[in-house]
């Protein structure tokens, strides 16, 4: 996408700042019956690498990082046409039955990651519970992350920039990127606007975002105004994107789409100050070209948190800051297919964050592909 952004222009910005200013976007190179022909032959190589070259005998994906890429990996698979009883699927799903603890959370016993594993975990149960199989896993594991979340029930009360946020674990301080899979998790399982984790969870995504309000008086707030999201408020505050000058966190474009989703699970409208001051700054930095902020570090992280995020939107079309307008799904979808290897597989040449890995990486690229529909949503 953007390819009427000259390269040499795009590497110096990206350089520079990490950030790439919106632009009027060339008309797609697919559309229609062709791109959906594409797309379709896409996922159908996708799932057959992931069959023939990423499962192993055990049924799993990347087994060292526990439970986690399996859940993942067989939820893109679910969302892409399989079924339950699909060989691959249905191994994935006995391997991540060996988790199941006796509290209901869905983890490695040694892990430092029970919220995310278990989040991630939760919404695979529910995606492949078409019978009711699930039904008891589901409920338990649903109870279990909501025993997670930083609120009174561990003496943290809503002053506490660490309040209605999920992270890593009891003994680390939460992040927006946990506590947007937590979100996805509670949606997932049915919870609405009104439910008390998912109005915690929006105290804490508030304070993850560049804009001082009643929602938002944190430190970090004022000092550097933009709209956009950070990685989170607690613990001193980080960003990965780094600070600003005047002590700001950076914001960047994959926490500010996992910000936008997480308004919107929680029942925010487009009217909101904070979703406004969000979709600006997402306007101003429109690409498929890099992550925002981050160049091209999380880039299928990014790839699969801007599908959820505009298509809970609900619109087929988004304007940037310039006034163009694009169908999104079909750039997305047009820009996974030129990145998509040989093989079948994707894979990041930018390792950070695990994305060397084809089979996360694969995985993001088929749930940010489910979302690329026209018509039917996920």
């Amino acid at each position: 996408m953007f390819r009427s952004l000259s390269t040499a222009f795009l590497v110096v910005t990206v350089a520079a700042t990490g950030l790439a200013p919106a632009c009027q976007a060339a008309s797609p190179s697919l559309s229609g019956d062709a791109l959906a022909k594409a797309r379709g032959q896409a996922v159908a190589k996708a799932v057959e690498f992931l069959r023939a070259k990423g499962q192993a005998a055990d049924g799993s994906f990347t087994a060292p990082a526990g439970p986690a890429v399996t859940a993942l990996v067989a939820t893109a698979m679910l969302r892409s046409g399989r079924t339950p009883d699909d060989p691959t699927a249905a191994a994935a799903l006995k391997y991540l039955d060996q988790f199941v603890q006796p509290d209901g959370g869905v983890f490695k016993p040694d892990t430092n990651h029970a919220n995310y594993e278990t989040c991630l975990a939760l919404v695979c149960f529910i995606e492949a519970n078409k019978d009711g199989r699930y039904n008891d896993r589901i409920a338990k594991a649903h109870k279990y992350i909501k025993s997670l979340q930083w609120d009174e029930s561990e003496g943290h009360d809503p002053n506490n920039p660490a309040y209605g946020g999920a992270g890593y674990g009891k003994s680390k301080r939460p992040d927006l990127s946990n506590t947007s899979f937590f979100l996805d998790a509670l949606k997932a399982a049915g919870d609405g606007p009104d439910d008390p984790a998912i109005k915690k969870a929006l105290v804490f995504v508030s304070r993850c975002q560049n804009l001082e309000s009643e929602a938002n008086t944190t430190e970090f707030a004022a000092k550097n105004p933009d709209g956009g999201f950070y990685y989170t408020p607690a613990g001193g505050g980080n960003s990965q994107a780094g600070k600003t000058d005047e002590g700001g966190l950076r914001s960047y474009a994959s926490m500010t789409y996992a910000g936008l989703k997480s308004m919107i699970y929680a029942g925010l409208t487009p009217n909101d100050p904070r979703v406004k001051a969000a979709l600006e700054w997402l306007g101003k930095h429109y690409t498929l070209e890099s992550n925002p902020g981050m160049a091209d570090a999380g880039l299928y992280y990014y790839y699969t948190t801007f599908a959820k995020a505009l298509d809970a939107m609900g619109q087929e079309s988004f304007t940037d800051n310039q006034g163009g307008a694009h169908r999104w799904r079909d750039e997305l979808a047009n820009e996974l297919i030129r990145r998509q290897r040989e093989d079948g597989s994707w894979a990041n040449e930018n390792a950070r964050w695990m994305e060397g890995d084809p089979n996360l990486v694969t995985g993001y690229a088929l749930l940010a592909l489910s979302y690329c529909q026209p018509t039917a949503k996920p």
